[in-house]
């Protein structure tokens, strides 16, 4: 469930109510009668405005739409227990009152989202993040779980308390290692970006293009074609 904001329309139906009757008993044909009436239909407005405020109702959220088989089952899992950690995510940020917790949250949100749109566009790295799916963020949620149902218990105690108290210290540790994983998964990006800029550098270096910041030194190795560059 989700709440919106319903607006009245009794505020509306007020002004309109005000330009029928007042057109029905004077004439509309000086400005002056145009200023009373706008007058007359803001008072309305104000008035009707703060007697029928805006109702907050609570709606059905909507599904998300089925996303098409992959043809790879373990990245179809992954794909389907994603959208159900993320769903739970939501609706603990939305139980749990404590605002740093709920913050944290949605940054343990942000960064699962961003994990499995990662894999998802390359499901090679499906290895890589399966500890952090089989254990780090189902025991995520069940210890986010466990707070928000001692929470809600509404007394104190030591169970409860120290429980709680030990969910609020490692829940930064908690956003590190998930923000660390998605770091890793960019791991080979990095070194292939690195093999590249290096390849480049020295191709710049050997045909004198590469500028006043870099300075190439050659020596001559067994095969003559040893470059060694300083930035």
């Amino acid at each position: 469930m989700e709440k919106i904001l319903r607006k009245s329309v009794a505020p509306y139906y007020g002004v309109a109510v005000t330009w029928v009757v007042y057109a029905l008993l004077f004439d509309l044909y000086q400005v002056s009668h145009f200023v009373i009436v706008a007058l007359l239909s803001a008072g309305v407005f104000l008035l009707l405005r703060s007697v029928c405020p805006d109702v907050a109702v609570e709606v059905p959220r909507q599904p998300e739409p089925e996303e098409k088989p992959t043809g790879n089952a373990e990245l179809d899992k992954m794909i389907r227990d994603g959208k159900l950690a993320i769903a739970e995510m939501k609706r603990l940020d939305e139980a749990i009152e404590d605002e740093t917790i709920s913050a944290q949250i949605r940054r343990l949100e942000e960064v699962s989202a961003k994990i499995f749109e990662q894999v998802k566009t390359e499901p090679k790295k499906l290895p890589e993040i399966r500890r952090f799916m089989d254990y780090y963020l189902p025991t995520t949620l069940k210890l986010l779980n466990a707070y928000d149902r001692m929470g809600a218990a509404g007394v104190s105690g030591e169970n409860i308390n120290t429980t709680m108290e030990r969910v609020e210290k490692i829940m930064s540790t908690i956003v590190t290692a998930f923000e660390k994983q998605l770091d890793s998964l960019f791991g080979s990006d990095a070194m292939d970006i690195k093999a590249e800029m290096s390849v480049l550098e020295a191709m710049l270096a050997r045909e004198g293009l590469a500028g006043d910041q870099m300075q190439a030194e050659t020596t001559q190795n067994a095969d003559g074609s040893d470059i060694d560059l300083k930035l």
